[in-house]
């Protein structure tokens, strides 16, 4: 797109002048001021750069210069003066103006100082949009669900958007513990500063601390430089600590220390360093348990615990099922430029009644399979996974002769099951891949099952 230039002074042939060079010859679309106060009434136009005169008849620049940028701080300004003050051109550039060029002005220099401002301008816009994309894409108006439990959960995480207590996310894998922290990043007040994610469980726990704190060069047999660490580059945003149980207890003393004295130091460094970040963890661990266990210091646990979230997994809000398909199908239609309409009533029975062990993440995944495997508008059951299949999957069985009989008590529906799954064990032995398979369910769910009813398995 044509880019606009506003070119303001008060002089008719500097004026023509600097006219023709960005119009004839440099390409621009140009608009012309002789007076402030016309240019500032015309800035709803949007120019992309404006090269402005100090002395002008009505308002002098530098407030000319003051006002467009409580507007809008990145507009690119130029001053153009023939005073050559030193004086004048460090107060420019003080309150923001781009460059300063005294008369004569020197078509050489000028030319490639508007292009450079507007290559960082239209960057800057760039940045400014991908900005405002991810603060809408983690918006919680933007996390799908239907669940009235969900939706309170929001409300709630609301109420500590723009403060600095510390979060712990509960949640199973899968459930969107990272997707609900960076929705607390993106929508408080941090929002416009780093967010940095940690995984405590994926970098090897002798690499954990230099990876949160840094190091300094020669701090221990590798360290051929400094690293700074996650916590120095968070500043004033938010550091994520991801599966935190699975931090060592040495390595939790330090956070506790960073939380408590909003300081701490590099690995072999001497120098103490202030931080301001904001802390959220999360954990798929009973911490509770792994306190008593004495896995988790107790004083940190209740330290990241100041406001726990608790995400139910997906099993428990069923509702979302629908919902998220639907989402899903909408979302990588666009990606993969498909136009899959929907599931058949037969495929979405099957995706319903599956309890979903890697909840929304295997939901996920699982639409994305079905979506590239799909020859038609529709996915359909052929499509879908095995293991969704086993666990679904319910055999026509006739219960009629000797099994049950009008006579027959009524057996609650729980204690069929709980005897079904005994049966199978004791039938094959304690081999659970043979006893889910003679059920038609997934391995995950047997177990699930096996805890559920407290059934010891024998496998002899």
């Amino acid at each position: 797109m044509e880019k606009l230039v506003f070119i303001v002074d008060d002089e008719p042939s500097i004026l023509r002048l600097i006219t023709h060079w960005v119009k004839n010859q440099w390409n621009y679309k140009v608009e012309t001021f002789d007076h402030g106060e016309d240019m500032l009434k015309n800035l709803y136009k949007e120019p992309d750069i404006i090269l402005l005169d100090i002395m002008l008849p009505d308002i002098d620049g530098i407030e000319i210069l003051k006002r467009v940028k409580s507007r809008n701080k990145q507009l690119p300004v130029i001053m153009l003066s023939a005073q050559g003050s030193v004086e004048i051109a460090l107060e420019s550039l003080r309150l923001g103006a781009f460059d300063y060029f005294p008369k004569p002005i020197d078509q050489n220099r000028l030319g490639p100082a508007i292009k450079n401002a507007l290559q960082n301008y239209e960057l800057h816009k760039r940045v400014e949009e991908l900005e405002d994309n991810i603060q809408k894409e983690y918006s919680f108006d933007n996390i799908v669900s239907s669940d009235q439990n969900m939706q309170s959960l929001f409300k709630m995480i609301s109420k500590v958007l723009n403060n600095d207590i510390t979060v712990l996310i509960n949640g199973e894998s899968g459930t969107g513990k990272e997707l609900v922290a960076r929705a607390i990043h993106y929508n408080g007040n941090r929002k416009d500063e780093p967010f940095i994610v940690v995984n405590c469980a994926s970098i090897p726990r002798e690499l954990l601390e230099s990876e949160l704190f840094g190091h300094e060069k020669g701090s221990f047999t590798g360290a051929h430089q400094r690293k700074i660490g996650k916590f120095e580059l968070a500043k004033n945003g938010t550091i994520f600590l991801d599966e935190i149980g699975e931090m060592e207890m040495s390595l939790q003393a330090k956070i506790l220390r960073v939380i408590q004295q909003k300081e701490f130091d590099r690995v072999g460094g001497n120098e103490v360093i202030p931080t301001n970040a904001r802390i959220l963890s999360a954990t798929n661990r009973d911490l509770q348990q792994a306190v008593e266990n004495r896995e988790f210091r107790e004083d940190l646990y209740y330290r990241l615990s100041s406001f726990p979230i608790v995400i139910p997994p997906l099993r428990e809000r069923k509702g979302d099922v629908v919902i998220l398909i639907n989402y899903f199908i909408e979302s990588f239609n666009k990606k993969m430029g498909m136009e899959i309409k929907g599931v058949t009533k037969p495929a979405l029975k099957v995706l319903y009644d599956y309890d979903w062990p890697g909840n929304v993440r295997e939901l996920e995944n699982s639409i994305e399979r079905c979506m590239i495997l799909t020859d038609s508008d529709y996915i359909d059951v052929s499509h879908l996974p095995e293991q969704l299949m086993d666990d679904s999957y319910v055999p026509n069985i006739n219960l009629s002769g000797e099994m049950f009989s009008d006579s027959s008590p009524i057996i609650p529906f729980e204690k069929l099951k709980e005897e079904a799954i005994k049966h199978a064990v004791r039938v094959t032995n304690g081999n659970i891949v043979e006893a889910a398979k003679k059920l038609r369910i997934g391995r995950a769910t047997f177990y699930r099952l096996l805890e559920k009813y407290k059934i010891e398995v024998d496998r002899k």
